[in-house]
């Protein structure tokens, strides 16, 4: 298969999939005399897995985790296991900080009342007043630096 081939069967750009390869998550396909890459199975199956797990908010270093693990078919599973255990607490960290965000903006919207002007507005003052009082942005994650999305992977 051809690059827009792949990219067609996968729902993946391009783009992405040569990113994939740079960073070393896709294996380089074998080029044919033209030049053009010529991807097999194996690169499908390969970025079929790698779009279900960043379908699961995976992080590009979880993803090469599972790679790695997936390679050795014979291991024990526990590092597998321990791995989702840890995306599992980082979902479960975003969904509260999530319910907060969703908390603060009913808030917001309970603080404007109709027939008011935008210089009485609620809303635009509460942001105004609770910029003082918010904390730092969190900036955590369960593997830092993670969780940037790839142009074209959402």
């Amino acid at each position: 298969m051809k690059i827009g081939e792949i990219s067609r069967a996968t729902g993946i750009p391009v783009e992405t999939i040569r990113y994939y390869e740079k960073i070393g998550l896709v294996p380089e396909p074998d080029r044919q005399a033209s030049g053009y890459r010529q991807y097999r199975q194996s690169h499908l199956d390969r970025l079929l897995f790698i779009r279900r797990c960043r379908n699961l908010d995976m992080a590009q270093d979880e993803i090469r985790e599972l790679i790695r693990l997936a390679d050795q078919p014979d291991a024990d599973c526990s590092e597998v296991d321990a791995l989702l255990a840890r995306h599992l607490n980082h979902v479960r960290e975003r969904l509260r900080e999530l319910a907060s965000l969703e908390d603060t903006l009913e808030r917001l919207q309970k603080a404007c009342s109709e027939g008011r002007t935008v210089s009485e507005c609620g809303i635009l003052g509460g942001l105004t007043s609770e910029a003082d009082e918010e904390p730092p942005a969190s900036n955590h994650n369960h593997i830092p630096g993670t969780h940037h999305h790839t142009p074209g992977t959402r």
